[in-house]
């Protein structure tokens, strides 16, 4: 196994150091999603970890349905959930007296 070291070794000697302004730092991109959510337009809580927001995606509005989680006594948004897109949230809502039926007719 030692040949990985050297090997790590000799990338960095032909890197000559000059790799670090290049690579983007892990936590900018962190600090660009954080930022992100400061735009987030929190609507409703649907349970305790569960939240209806409107934000901005990638220069698109979104309704974001998702479960939230604690982290450093922070609520950060976990991977569970769903982003709708314009087209997608107008057809959802021009079926809830179909979905509200369905569910009468289940329960």
């Amino acid at each position: 196994m030692s040949w990985r070291g050297k090997r790590k070794d000799e990338d960095d000697h032909a890197s000559g150091g000059d790799s670090e302004g290049h690579a983007p730092p892990k936590k900018a991109s962190k600090r660009d999603t954080d930022s992100d959510s400061s735009d987030d337009i929190t609507v409703c809580e649907i349970s305790k970890n569960r939240r209806v927001s409107v934000r901005n995606w990638n220069g698109k509005v979104v309704v974001d349905i998702r479960e939230f989680y604690v982290k450093d006594g922070k609520q950060m948004p976990g991977k569970k959930g769903i982003s709708l897109t314009m087209d997608q949230w107008n057809v959802l809502r021009n079926h809830v007296e179909e979905i509200d039926k369905a569910v009468n007719e289940t329960s």
